[in-house]
């Protein structure tokens, strides 16, 4: 265990302030709501820095980030636990009903070496939410700025603004799902509301973080055609026509089996909707579709070529017109 940060004592406990649960007078050997940070004699600790319940090396593209570090593979970190409740998670077994604290003892010193090790350009904080493992990452981001390795976060957005400037210094780049709206977060998320994740991407925005977005579409449930133009028409004026905007193929897992598998015309109806909004950069992941590799938005012509998560070519000018294509991080590595 590791002593959290971002709390304060209160009459009843302890306060918690790294995401924006807020939980409050989290009493002596008590867990808040993500279940990994504990109050110990008036003490909140973290219950899962250096255990890592999964390590592996993945293509950036699959978190997916696919204007950062194009080609790169990177070591991906989680531990148990997280802040929401998702009806449809993709990873409930190490998300949710993981049985109790558990993972292989693998302090931030030995991910790096463990990184470096592999060859990899960068560390991934993925699979589950890195906000609830918050020390953890930030000592190992530390540690990894300095052997060189980028930082990127795949994140559910529900961490405070505090703690986002507590480590945006580190962070190169960040997924953030937005899931839905209001209703959705309630009812299927089991979270207030989406503003807390609007106030994150504002904050990741002011630090210099490349962002990018990930919206797993669910028939019934977050697909209507004024909430896609709602959410396209917030990121555009807040985060910029040049950010990456990928749609994403639900399938039924965990709680939400009820839910049928998104449709294709739907992934595409959805592209069109962001397309006609304004947004530059739209991708459809899932399924196979045309709609995964970069093509320049004045020509169109293909400047990065992908298949599925691989990288087969890659430019970050048109070399047809010459128009610039917005990538960050470090250029793609021919593998």
């Amino acid at each position: 265990m590791k002593e959290a940060l971002f709390y304060k004592k209160s009459k009843g406990g302890v306060d918690c302030s790294l995401c924006p649960r807020f939980c409050r007078n989290i009493r002596d050997g008590c867990a808040g709501f993500c279940g990994v940070r504990k109050n110990e004699g008036g003490k909140l600790y973290s219950l899962v820095y250096g255990r890592a319940c999964s390590v592996a090396v993945d293509p950036i593209e699959k978190k997916p980030l696919f204007h950062f570090a194009p080609g790169t593979m990177c070591l991906s970190l989680a531990t148990v636990g997280c802040n929401l409740k998702c009806l449809h998670c993709q990873n409930w077994q190490i998300s949710q009903e993981y049985g109790g604290v558990y993972g292989t003892d693998m302090p931030p010193e030995k991910i790096v070496e463990h990184a470096k090790r592999q060859g990899v350009k960068g560390i991934s904080y993925t699979y589950t939410e890195p906000t609830i493992f918050y020390e953890y990452a930030l000592d190992t981001m530390k540690l990894a700025k300095k052997a060189g390795l980028y930082n990127v976060w795949v994140s559910n957005g529900y961490t405070t603004p505090q703690a986002i400037k507590g480590m945006a210094k580190y962070l190169d780049a960040v997924n953030v799902d937005i899931k839905g709206n209001d209703e959705f977060y309630r009812k299927v998320c089991m979270a207030p509301g989406i503003k807390p994740v609007y106030d994150a991407l504002i904050e990741y925005k002011k630090a210099g973080v490349w962002i990018e977005i990930t919206n797993l579409v669910i028939p019934g449930h977050n697909d209507k055609e004024k909430d896609v133009k709602a959410m396209v028409r917030w990121i555009k004026t807040k985060l910029g026509a040049d950010t990456p905007l990928h749609f994403s193929a639900f399938y039924p897992n965990y709680k939400l089996r009820s839910a049928r598998p998104t449709p294709p015309e739907t992934l595409e109806k959805c592209y069109e909707i962001a397309k006609k909004g304004g947004l530059r950069w739209i991708y459809l992941g899932n399924i196979r579709s045309g709609h995964t590799s970069t093509f320049c938005r004045k020509c169109g012509e293909k400047v990065i070529d992908r298949y599925i998560h691989r990288v087969m070519s890659y430019a970050d000018r048109c070399p047809k017109c010459g128009t610039e294509i917005p990538v960050a991080g470090k250029k793609w590595v021919k593998k």
